[in-house]
């Protein structure tokens, strides 16, 4: 365990088992449409998201596309501005498409929810959230996901693509921060 990990919250063992389980809840959703000539999007919100979609794609088993977006409302501090601003956005159209969001975390739920109104407006034919964490805050947006991969405290936690400052997205499990290190 790094240093500046106060506990480890899940394994890398059990996260890979919940991603495995989620692809395959996926495979199931989509497949029917895929046969009948529909096309799915697995759109990544940049960057936290990025080792859970990676995982996530290689665990479901329909042809699909890959996109990015880059959303943000934390800066470099611990807690969002509230300001949410497009940092970059899809290269190619959603138009007619199932998109499926692979977000890593969901907190305050406010960008969020922002980004879902925001792929509304393209036209896609659905619009779903899979988040691999979801914090029990109060106060949280309501934001509906097709699936969760865990539920987690109000900590502040790091790894598998989670950081503080850029630092810590590549610890193989997610932890929770000391305190020390972010105060």
């Amino acid at each position: 365990m790094h240093k500046d990990i106060r506990e480890i919250l899940f394994t890398e063992d059990e996260i890979a088992e919940r991603v495995a389980q989620i692809g395959g809840e996926l495979t199931d959703k989509y497949s029917k449409l895929v046969a009948e000539g529909e096309s799915v999007v697995l759109v990544c919100v940049l960057r936290g998201a990025a080792i859970f979609m990676a995982d996530l794609a290689r665990a479901t088993e329909v042809p699909m596309e890959m996109d990015y977006m880059a959303v943000s409302s934390y800066g470099s501090g611990a807690k969002s501005s509230g300001v949410v601003r497009i940092v970059k956005d899809l290269t190619a159209s959603i138009e007619g498409k199932h998109v499926i969001v692979a977000e890593d975390i969901l907190d305050t739920g406010l960008t969020l929810q922002f980004l879902i109104e925001n792929l509304q407006t393209r036209n896609p034919a659905s619009v779903e959230v899979v988040s691999l964490l979801r914090k029990n805050v109060k106060g949280q947006a309501p934001i509906r996901c097709l699936q969760i991969g865990f539920e987690c405290p109000d900590e502040f936690i790091v790894g598998y693509g989670l950081d503080y400052a850029e630092r810590y997205r590549n610890l193989p499990y997610i932890g929770v921060l000391r305190p020390e290190v972010y105060r």
